[in-house]
């Protein structure tokens, strides 16, 4: 099947990068989307005065919208322009266009839905990335894990990404967040699907740019977007979409440490009332079933780890067409 790659940059205060990251986009790719998402710097009519190239095409945002926001508009753009594969870069500069062809494979080959950049592969490759960075990365890749349901990936922030349009369309766009949790949550959704992905080993690469993503910011807003989004996946994997052998674990589990915290608390109220210390077999009741409700959880992790999705979705909708 003759593949059709749109690249989608979202821009805010690039200007003076935005030119050079189009001219080393190669010929596998087909359409350009700059958006400019009511940039400062208007780069969205300085690439219309000064880019040359025909596959260029400027969306302009009244309002600014995110990072989010300014993807999703080029996704539909790409969508609805009969692309295959998106690839989505930022227009600072950080990000190699002559990765592009690396990100396509995978999904070109039937090997994946999703790819994204993971700068934590190459250990000596680490030694440019700011220390800061790289802790907070590596705290935000465990969480990520256990919220999207992958695993086996890191970099969760990482915003160099390919998807196929196959799968995209499986995604409520409007319902993606539309900041700096962006990338997270597309992992979410992305797990909703069942969609596969792949994490593509690249460099880390920093210059002059300030980053966007505080620290701050990050302590504040993704902790209660990642607790929201985890009780979601279990929700919507384990209970409304599919019922296995992860629930039961999961439902013995809740309802054993309940009975042991509730029957503990309570004899431990008990004996404060009436000065009397609980028996030790009070103790053995409240403890058993709290240690088999544990191991009922630890079992549902397991499964958990072990059900990250493996079939790529977009080729499996393609057998159906």
């Amino acid at each position: 099947m003759l593949q059709k790659v749109a690249v989608v940059i979202p821009c805010f205060n690039v200007k003076k990068h935005i030119l050079e990251v189009i001219d080393k986009i190669g010929s596998e790719v087909n359409l350009i989307y700059v958006i400019d998402d009511k940039c400062p710097e208007a780069t969205g009519d300085y690439v219309n005065s000064y880019c040359q190239d025909s596959r260029v095409k400027v969306i302009f945002h009244p309002t600014n919208r995110g990072v989010g926001g300014a993807v999703v508009s080029g996704y539909r753009e790409a969508i609805a322009a009969g692309a295959t594969i998106i690839i989505k870069i930022d227009g600072d500069g950080q990000m190699e266009p002559a990765l592009i062809p690396k990100f396509i494979k995978p999904i070109a080959g039937d090997l994946a839905d999703y790819v994204k950049g993971n700068r934590f592969f190459d250990l000596d490759l680490l030694a440019s990335m700011p220390k800061l960075r790289l802790i907070g990365n590596a705290l935000l890749s465990f969480v990520s894990k256990m919220c999207s349901g992958y695993w086996d990936i890191m970099d969760p922030t990482n915003g160099y990404t390919a998807i196929h349009a196959s799968v995209l369309k499986m995604i409520p766009l409007h319902k993606l967040d539309k900041r700096y949790f962006f990338e997270s949550d597309m992992l979410f959704r992305l797990n909703t699907v069942r969609a596969v992905v792949y994490d593509l080993p690249m460099a880390a690469k920093y210059g002059e740019e300030i980053s966007h993503l505080k620290i701050g910011r990050v302590m504040l807003i993704f902790p209660c977007k990642y607790i929201n989004r985890f009780f979601k996946r279990i929700f919507y994997n384990y209970f409304l979409r599919d019922f296995n052998i992860g629930s039961v674990e999961l439902i013995v589990a809740i309802i054993l440490i309940s009975l042991g915290l509730i029957f503990g608390l309570y004899n431990w109220y008990l004996s404060i009332q009436r000065g009397i210390p609980a028996t030790s077999g009070t103790v053995m009741l409240a403890s058993l079933p709290i240690i088999l409700g544990f191991q009922s959880l630890l079992a549902a992790i397991n499964y958990d780890v072990t059900n990250v999705p493996k079939m790529p979705v977009h080729k499996i909708w393609e057998s159906l067409e």
